[in-house]
């Protein structure tokens, strides 16, 4: 058992603490925010994670996690202090890493001999090293280690990982972080700093090339007459490519891969090299929202001005609350821009609550379709495929539909009587 500090309560820092906690360690975790901290432990998750608030309540109830305000409240008998810390992106496209640096200056004298600082944070390559400049001394570690949670399923994918990365010039705190993770059956992957950092940067723009692939693919699918699912059916047995993220969409986005592509490409031209293969990626993300909105363009034979579309979703993925550079959003923005009015419907989005431009907000399906001249489906929430789709073609005014996630079955909506577009299938 440690004792571990975890500087941010955000999607990554609150996951990290929770499951720490939950696998045996003494956990504090710091935020700047006052407000977050004393609902926290009052035990109210002000985010949507499966089973995030189950282990929250658990670790506050045996007591080996508790909340506090500001960094130093929480180093101070610490063997362990994880950065769990906001990188935005900057105008120039890099990583701006300046509230780690910010922590890391605060903490850097106050924390015990033989600590070691364990960065999650997504930083640039060479980030380990300012931090080791920054602190300046010899009896304190750093380790870059990066995460790879999934929103909507972090907890899982912290405690059941596909592989746990840990970047440090020393072997003995290398293998002191190992030792953190025992209790997770998991395989350890033991590099030097900037290998770890480039390995987070490298995995999220290779998910986000075979989204933008399969979403390419869908498109000559629908020009030669293929079907994608077919076609990805056999992509996907084949072991070199997996099946995973092989699945056609409105374009990726999320709090990470838009940011995370731009770093990369950031970073390599930095380093002087030219990464044309990222740039075209991002390029053909771009285009994929402007392809829906053809498809709608398309679907409903004249033009967006004045009509009246529904969003189904707009979440940027499933099983979460996040808006943050949504797909969805990225769509609604250039339908508005046509002059379409926007009514939306996501189950995650309180329409009490939340205000967003040129988007009216209602709190179930039937009202997002009420009078409704086309929809689409822009987030698989499964409420989407569960709806009965032979009551509510009756309550639009014109029975369009594009299924910009391929969520329902295709000659099953055309026999109701829908006017019906997906991506690449027959």
């Amino acid at each position: 058992m440690s004792n571990v500090a975890v500087i941010g309560a955000g999607y990554v820092g609150l996951t990290t603490a929770a499951c720490l906690a939950h696998i045996g360690h003494n956990v504090i975790c710091a935020d700047i925010d006052e407000d977050k901290i004393f609902q926290l432990n009052d035990g109210k998750i002000p985010i949507h994670e499966a089973r995030l608030s189950e282990l929250v309540t658990e670790g506050l109830s045996n007591q080996q996690l508790k909340f506090v305000v500001g960094a130093q409240s929480a180093i101070t008998t610490s063997d362990f202090v994880f950065l769990c810390l906001p990188t935005p992106q900057g105008e120039d496209g890099r990583a701006d890493i300046g509230s780690v640096l910010e922590v890391v200056e605060e903490i850097c004298h106050l924390v015990p001999p033989e600590t070691i600082i364990i960065n999650k944070s997504t930083v640039p390559v060479g980030t380990n090293t300012s931090i080791e400049r920054t602190i300046q001394r010899e009896d304190v570690y750093v380790v870059s280690n990066p995460e790879f949670l999934r929103e909507g399923v972090a907890v899982t994918d912290f405690l059941q990982p596909d592989r746990i990365v840990i970047g440090a010039t020393s072997s003995q705190a290398s293998a002191r972080v190992a030792e953190l993770y025992d209790p997770i059956d998991a395989p350890i992957i033991a590099v030097d700093p900037a290998s770890a950092e480039t390995i987070k940067y490298a995995t999220n723009s290779f998910l986000a090339t075979k989204v933008s692939f399969v979403n390419g693919l869908a498109a000559v699918c629908e020009a030669v007459g293929a079907d994608i699912e077919s076609v990805t059916r056999g992509l996907g047995t084949d072991q070199r490519i997996g099946s995973r993220f092989l699945q056609p969409g409105p374009g990726w986005g999320g709090s990470c891969f838009p940011k995370d592509m731009q770093a990369l490409v950031r970073i390599a031209t930095d380093a002087g090299y030219e990464f044309d293969l990222l740039r075209a990626v991002i390029e053909a993300n771009d285009q994929q929202f402007d392809r829906i909105v053809s498809k709608a363009e398309l679907l409903l034979g004249e033009d967006l001005d004045g009509k009246n579309l529904t969003l189904l979703g707009l979440t940027f993925k499933a099983h979460t609350d996040d808006l943050r550079n949504s797909p969805a959003l990225e769509v609604a923005k250039r339908l508005a821009t046509q002059g379409a009015n926007l009514t939306a419907y996501d189950p995650m989005v309180d329409s009490q609550t939340e205000t967003l431009d040129d988007i009216r907000l209602v709190a179930n399906i039937e009202q997002a379709l009420d009078d409704s001249e086309m929809a689409l489906i822009l987030t698989e929430w499964p409420e989407f495929t569960r709806a009965n789709w032979s009551k509510l073609i009756d309550l639009m005014d014109t029975p369009c539909l594009v299924d910009a996630r391929n969520v329902l079955d295709r000659r099953s909506m055309i026999e109701l009587g829908y006017r019906y577009d997906d991506l690449g299938r027959i």
